[in-house]
């Protein structure tokens, strides 16, 4: 068995649902400290040592996506088999948007703007406080339960709809896969389809005031989009070009 299962009776949200939390980490004593501290927080954990059982376990829900329980992935980035980059790249293209948090020695300005470009949604690197990392897992939580209690939404022009519930996106009748970020790109869009977003807008709102890149990931973001959406994307007909001011939908 490739994933280790550790529960407790007392790890109930106000909705009386245990939040499940996936730990994928190769070094014994950490996965057991983050183990241990989750537990004691009441949260479901499951712990898995190495890539390749990581990615075993997660394709095992493939045709099941509905049977997949975890919450919140706890991911460390040098794992033996398969890194935890690709497992995170894996996760967003198949449309998987359960938060990430990664846990890395590697800490630099760089690896983090990496992981954050990748799809993970928080970086907290090695050594690390117990006490900030449950912090940071209950923050996760709470937004992604926000997102997931939020009444739904179905956002359509012309030929793309947004489904806020499901986080399902249809062009021309066929579902596209995007990643996080595209995602809440185009969600931030439609939801206000005329108005036009700077580059530092839509930084502020998607990537989050705290993020050191350069604004041109606005730019790389927006061309997949495109790809994605348009019929012609160096002719757009939805993401549009507003010259010396940034970006519209529609």
């Amino acid at each position: 068995m490739y994933a280790h299962e550790l529960t407790k009776d007392f790890g109930i949200d106000n909705i009386g649902q245990t939040r499940c939390i996936l730990i994928i980490e190769d070094e014994e004593i950490i996965q057991e400290v983050l183990a241990v501290a989750l537990q004691e927080q009441g949260y479901k954990v499951i712990t898995i040592g190495d890539g390749q059982s990581a990615v075993e376990y997660l394709e095992s829900f493939e045709h099941n996506p509905e049977e997949f329980c975890c919450d919140l992935i706890i991911l460390d980035l040098m794992l033996p088999g398969i890194n935890g980059l690709d497992i995170c790249r894996l996760l967003r293209y198949r449309g998987n948007l359960v938060p990430i948090l990664i846990l890395s020695a590697k800490s630099s300005e760089a690896d983090r703007i990496l992981g954050l470009d990748f799809g993970a949604d928080d970086y907290l690197g090695k050594p690390f406080s117990t006490r900030e990392l449950v912090a940071r897992c209950r923050a996760l939580l709470r937004r992604q339960r926000l997102i997931t209690s939020s009444q739904t939404k179905v956002f359509k022009y012309k030929d793309v709809i947004l489904n806020t519930q499901e986080r399902c996106v249809l062009v021309r009748d066929q579902q596209v896969n995007l990643s996080p970020k595209e995602y809440r790109l185009l969600e931030l869009f439609m939801s206000s389809a005329q108005r036009v977003w700077s580059r530092e807008q839509l930084l502020d709102m998607i990537w989050g005031a705290d993020y050191v890149g350069d604004s041109k990931t606005v730019d790389v973001h927006i061309r997949w989009l495109r790809e994605k959406l348009e019929l012609d994307p160096s002719n757009p007909e939805y993401l549009v070009t507003v010259r010396g001011f940034g970006y519209r939908f529609g």
